[in-house]
């Protein structure tokens, strides 16, 4: 997964089709144990972008964006936030790959 490396980069990506960022910290234990499978969502849903943002490094970002826990997920298609997968709680593939599923009934 392509890091985020500036919010000029953010705010080009959002304007892009399908795009889902995850935010994450190298610190954060529940992060820590999705990062296994994400290589495997990606490639199971090639329609979408997917980049990793460090929430320490983009700290005012997740504010604005109202992220309080990680890791969480947002999905933005053509400049328009699609869905979120927001919480402090531990997620897991299955959960994931739902949230993913709900964005393609929205954006179709």
């Amino acid at each position: 997964m392509e890091k985020l490396q500036s919010m000029e980069q953010f705010e080009k990506l959002k304007n892009e089709e399908r795009t889902i960022f995850m935010f994450s910290a190298d610190w954060c234990p529940d992060c820590r144990v999705i990062e296994p499978i994400l290589p495997g969502i990606e490639a199971d849903y090639p329609e979408y972008h997917f980049y990793y943002v460090d929430r320490d490094e983009f700290i005012d970002l997740c504010g604005e964006l109202s992220i309080f826990g990680i890791p969480s997920f947002i999905a933005f298609h053509s400049g328009v936030e699609a869905g979120r997968f927001v919480s402090k709680d531990r997620k897991t593939q299955a959960e994931i790959e739902e949230f993913i599923n709900s964005l393609s009934r929205i954006d179709g």
